[in-house]
């Protein structure tokens, strides 16, 4: 299928990285829905496309509520016909505290979105790339470093994006039979608005505070694009892109 004719979803697209892969999308030809919270962030994702702005479809969504999601894919069916790609990519954090300090509410609020809102769009997208004609499609799970290791003070952040490992791990397995491909992404330190305390010093492991190096998320976008560019009998099951200096190999 030409890149001209397929359609990709982005979720968390009005910002940092939702933001770079929705435009890198664009940029390729994919007509693309922007889903988020917020639409004015999204208008803002979409002004930035350029002619290809007419390929953007913006849908403002909590991605944590079951309702907001099926009108979400009610409105791509609805726009498009059809769903190729999806980059499941919203997400949040807590503000690291100690272990024993962490408010349930914090924990809830990550958990909804970060793993229920990522399971409820990859479901989603599965059912309809499985109903639909060509059959199949791509989803890619944005994983994080923490999917591999934590930062102090970050449980719900770690908890959820390991779990998004596994989610990545039966989808992947499920999809075989419906021609849908699924592999994660998992990035260190892309430039965005939850990355800025990083720039400033951020606590490491041996209980001290030192900056850490950050990335153009422009090279997250790139990388996603590539992956979507396969045919679906080849997939990227786990992609790591990082800043080079950033201190995970050998955290904590």
């Amino acid at each position: 299928m030409a890149t001209a004719n397929r359609t990709a979803l982005v979720t968390g697209a009005g910002t940092g990285v939702g933001r770079a892969v929705a435009l890198a999308l664009l940029k390729d030809g994919y007509r693309v829905a922007l889903a988020g919270r917020r639409k004015e962030m999204l208008e803002q994702t979409a002004s930035q496309a350029g002619p290809a702005v007419t390929n953007a479809l913006i849908v403002p969504t909590d991605v944590g509520k079951p309702d907001q999601v099926g009108a979400l894919f009610a409105k791509i069916k609805d726009g498009f016909g059809r769903l190729d790609v999806l980059f499941n990519n919203a997400g949040g954090n807590a503000p690291g505290v100690p272990f024993e300090d962490l408010p349930f509410e914090k924990w809830q609020s990550v958990v909804d979105v970060n793993l229920t809102g990522m399971f409820l769009c990859a479901q989603a997208a599965f059912r309809m790339m499985k109903d639909q004609v060509p059959r199949g499609g791509r989803i890619i799970n944005n994983g994080s470093i923490s999917a591999h290791t934590p930062r102090p003070g970050s449980a719900p952040y770690t908890a959820t994006k390991h779990g998004v490992t596994g989610l990545t791990k039966t989808i992947s397995l499920d999809g075989r039979a419906y021609d849908i491909a699924c592999g994660q992404v998992d990035i260190g330190n892309a430039v965005s608005p939850m990355t800025e305390r990083m720039a400033q010093g951020v606590r490491q492991a041996n209980g001290t505070t030192a900056p850490e190096p950050r990335m153009d998320p422009v090279h997250v976008g790139n990388a996603v694009v590539f992956m979507a560019s396969l045919p679906l009998d080849v997939n990227v099951f786990t992609l790591t892109i990082m800043a080079t200096k950033m201190p995970f190999v050998g955290r904590g």
